[in-house]
Order: C-alpha cells, then sequence, then structure tokens
C-alpha cells in the first residue's frame, strides 16, 4: 500500500511539474538570483535572526524579524535540527534552496512565520500580464498545508515580527500542497498588474484559522517547505512603456555632454549594484552599440554625509562598479574610463533628504564618438 501511494504522488508531482501555461512567452525572469545560488558572503553555518539571512543571500532578505534558513554544502546545519530532517532534502536545481516556516501559530511556535522579499529587476508594469511561479517541497514530518505563494509590493516590508505577515497575495495555493521527500511541486499562476510593484514576497500570509492542513501522528505541529526556482515573466501581449523626452534612447549626444544616469541603485554604503539597475543600464550598452566610437568617463557622487576621503571611495566604487558591468557585456576597457568626486560636485543642497538624494548620483561625461 505504502508504495501504490508513494507513486501516486510521483504520478501528480509529474502532473503538477510539467503543465505550462498557454499563454506566456519565454523571456527573462524580473527575479535575481532566482535559485538561491548566489551569496554575498561565504557561507558557515545556520543564524537565528532575519538580519542574518539578509546578509548571507544575495539580493533575498527577510522582511520580519524571524529567519528563512539556507541549504548549501558549505552550510553547517546544527546536528539538533539534522536529527529533525532539516536539510535531507536536495535542491530542485543547483546546490543551494531557502525553507520557511509557514504554519503553526496556534501552536506557540517561536518564528511561526517566516518569508523571502527580493527587489525585481524591474517595477511591474501596469495593465501587463505576469506569469509567476516557483518549486516547493515540504519537510518530511511537517505539517502539510495550503495558501503558500507569491505578494507583489510597491515598498519593502521591514517589520519586527516572527508572526503573520498580512498582505493579500496575487498567486498561492488553494490546495494543500502534499509534495515532499524531494518531490517538488510547482506554484505557478497569472495576474494582471494593478500598480507599480517592484519587491516579491514569498510566504503563508493567511491566518492558521484560514489554512487547510494535513498531518499524520508523526507530524510536527508547525508547516515548514523548502523555496527553489523562483520566476516572473511577462506575458505577451507586451505592453510598451511610454519613453520620456530624458531617456536615454532619445538624447542627441555631444563631445563633453555629462548626462545623470536615472535609476541606477546600490545598497546603503555599498557599492555593489543592485538588480533594479540593470535596465538603465542596459540602455547605456546599447547607445554604446549605436556609437561604436564613443568614449565615456562614469563619475560617481555622493552627498556630504561622511568623511571627505570615505565618499571619495564610495563614489569611485559606485563608478567602477557601473563600468565593470559594461565590460561584463563585451565594452572594451579602452572606451571607459570612471572617477569617484565624493561630495565636491552637489546638484543641490545636502540640508534635505530631497537634496542629498539628488547629489547621489551616477553620471556619464561624453569623452569622443
Amino acid at each position: 500500500m505504502r508504495y501504490f501511494i508513494s507513486i501516486l504522488l510521483l504520478l501528480n508531482w509529474l502532473v503538477v511539474s510539467t503543465q505550462a501555461p498557454s499563454s506566456y512567452a519565454t523571456r527573462q525572469n524580473l527575479v535575481p538570483n532566482g535559485s538561491f545560488e548566489e551569496f554575498s558572503s561565504f557561507p558557515l553555518g545556520w543564524f537565528y535572526k532575519g538580519k542574518d539571512y539578509s546578509r548571507l543571500m544575495k539580493y533575498w532578505s527577510s522582511p520580519t524579524h524571524a529567519s528563512p534558513d539556507v541549504y548549501h554544502p558549505k552550510v553547517r546545519i546544527p546536528i539538533y535540527w539534522t536529527q529533525k530532517g532539516f536539510g535531507i532534502e536536495q535542491p530542485r536545481s543547483g546546490k543551494a534552496m531557502s525553507g520557511i516556516t509557514v504554519f503553526g501559530c496556534k501552536e506557540g511556535k517561536p518564528h511561526c512565520r517566516e518569508y523571502l522579499q527580493i527587489q525585481m529587476m524591474e517595477p511591474l508594469v501596469v495593465g501587463q500580464r505576469y506569469h509567476a511561479e516557483f518549486y516547493t517541497t515540504a519537510l518530511s514530518d511537517s505539517k502539510l498545508i495550503n495558501n503558500i505563494g507569491m505578494f507583489f509590493s510597491t515598498r519593502p516590508r521591514d517589520e519586527i515580527t516572527d508572526e503573520l505577515l498580512e498582505a493579500k497575495p496575487q498567486i498561492y495555493s488553494k490546495e494543500i500542497i502534499r509534495s515532499k521527500g524531494g518531490l517538488w511541486q510547482k506554484i505557478q499562476g497569472e495576474f494582471t498588474a494593478s500598480d507599480t510593484s517592484e519587491y516579491l514576497i514569498i510566504g503563508n500570509f493567511f491566518h492558521d484559522s484560514l489554512t487547510l492542513t494535513d498531518q499524520n501522528p508523526k507530524s510536527y505541529k508547525y508547516g515548514y517547505y523548502y523555496i527553489d526556482d523562483v520566476k516572473v515573466h511577462k506575458v505577451e501581449p507586451i505592453i510598451n512603456e511610454p519613453v520620456k523626452n530624458n531617456d536615454l534612447c532619445c538624447i542627441e549626444y555631444e563631445v563633453g555632454q555629462s548626462i545623470t544616469l536615472k535609476n541606477i541603485f546600490f545598497e546603503t554604503d555599498e557599492s555593489e549594484l543592485l538588480p533594479l539597475s540593470y535596465k538603465e543600464l542596459d540602455k547605456l550598452y546599447q547607445v554604446l552599440l549605436d556609437y561604436p566610437n564613443m568614449v565615456i568617463e562614469i563619475m560617481g557622487h555622493t552627498d556630504n554625509q561622511g568623511g571627505y576621503k570615505y565618499n571619495i571611495r564610495l563614489s569611485r566604487d559606485r563608478a567602477q562598479a557601473v563600468v565593470r558591468y559594461l565590460k561584463s557585456r563585451g565594452v572594451h576597457t579602452s572606451r571607459l574610463y570612471f572617477k569617484g568626486f565624493g561630495d565636491t560636485r552637489p546638484v543641490a543642497d545636502n540640508i534635505s533628504e530631497s537634496g542629498r538624494q539628488l547629489n547621489r548620483r551616477v553620471e556619464f561625461t561624453i569623452i569622443s564618438k
């Protein structure tokens, strides 16, 4: 009988995993590091605060005080947790995956809700239809539940709580997710964007009382699921966004001209580009393709917060990060220069936050074309 049930579960997994929506084209995934393979630092071991997950997993963060888990061959899981079955399952793809607690508040479990949050590579377009998906499988002795889903938000959530994060997810599983023991199930759906959300949060946004459950006598009192291979795509027809007059594609370029890049983003006090910057940098890359003899200098600027040497170094490192990205796209080194000016060339006051924000910028100057 046990083997018969296993075969049924396998068949169910195959059907769910191979189903594909009939109306979406294969396009760029808007979720950076969707398979959790990239790390910001060397993974050493498990941790128990949300900020630790956010520091370790590149681009992903914990929007609450609770702490999601990272699984990777270089991550050491405490024996106490391996004896409970944590980390036995293998990632669906690659070497890494994340894990979150999704049920158990009524049982009084600490960290009864955990969530994964990421800033996408571009905001949603109002009226555009999207396909969203992720794969999940339960811890072997987890309580099985439904309701795990995806919520798209216009702002990042940053709340100190290890319980329910209330929201209305655009995509979620209405049926109990029964896949476990390494059999991965795809949770997927389509929706039409009603706003310009640029953040994605994954988890269970429903109260325990509104969540369906299933368990055997040996099940834990909480639900725990692994997450892997997160994707968001536009669905055809693609809505063409209106092009602004100051868009890089519409500028008449002249030698000596300086242009501010409008949407370049870095973490606070960091020089690594955030993925939301790539869209603007790809436009600059296209300009360099259209003008094959153009040589530019990338210039970084900061506000006056911090010391002179610190600001010079930060602005230089940020300008260099832009150059590295363009080089990675194939632009020759001889066409790219960079320099950091710190806070020595403000374009607004440094008294108000709005003024300081204008001063924190990246520009490029045309040396020759």
